[in-house]
């Protein structure tokens, strides 16, 4: 592996870069804030990554502690990559840093970027930060294309959780380069169920609700 330069700075941030500053490393461990997962789905969800460079990556991650690897239960040979607690700890800066960029996502990458679904759960959290959270309690349940996912509001608080809500207030259908679109306001959502490209099923209240919990105009 080829030696890395290091900024040299006593100084947080340049430290911070010194770890996870190199091209790729956010997007790994953005992959790995979703969940565990071996190396080709690494692979095949980081298209344009080689194998090489994301091996380099990993084992640099491994070495600062952000990534471990550990046994595929009832696969020998496999090996599956997660985060650990220190890597972890990295989800509020990356979902900030998510949200930050929404702001300059463009027509063409809407267009002709590639998207996954998973990506819309992660956006859903960057979209709860700091947001005010309605008087209520209710679950908001969201299907992109094959990812099933929902927003729980409870005793004042707001939680975005994998998996099907039970008794869900609205649900949400859409596809992933949509939901992307609205949460980067290139499309309001209003706009996206009028040309049918998004499903609002539910109390009209709750939607509204909705809407606003994760700062969108209607």
């Amino acid at each position: 592996m080829t030696e890395r330069r290091q900024y040299g700075q006593l100084c947080g941030l340049a430290a911070a870069l010194d770890v996870i500053g190199e091209r790729w490393t956010l997007l790994i461990v953005r992959e790995l804030l979703i969940g565990p997962a071996r190396f080709n789905e690494l692979l095949e969800n980081l298209p344009g990554m080689g194998p090489n460079l994301l091996s380099e990556r990993l084992r640099a991650l491994g070495m600062r502690g952000v990534v471990e690897h550990c046994p595929v239960p009832g696969d020998g040979r496999g090996r599956l990559y997660q985060l650990t607690p220190t890597g972890e700890s990295l989800r509020g800066p990356v979902l900030d840093l998510a949200r930050w960029g929404l702001q300059f996502l463009t027509a063409d990458q809407a267009e002709f970027g590639v998207s996954r679904a998973s990506w819309g759960f992660l956006a859903v959290q960057a979209m709860l930060v700091g947001r005010p959270v309605p008087d209520v309690t209710e679950r908001y349940e969201f299907r992109v294309d094959a990812e099933v996912f929902h927003i729980e509001v409870d005793d004042g608080a707001s939680t975005a959780r994998r998996g099907p809500a039970d008794d869900p207030a609205i649900t949400v259908t859409s596809d992933a380069a949509t939901f992307v679109q609205i949460g980067s306001r290139m499309l309001t959502p209003f706009q996206a169920v009028v040309t049918g490209r998004i499903k609002l099923d539910g109390d009209p209240d709750a939607i509204v609700r909705c809407i606003e919990l994760i700062g969108l105009d209607v």
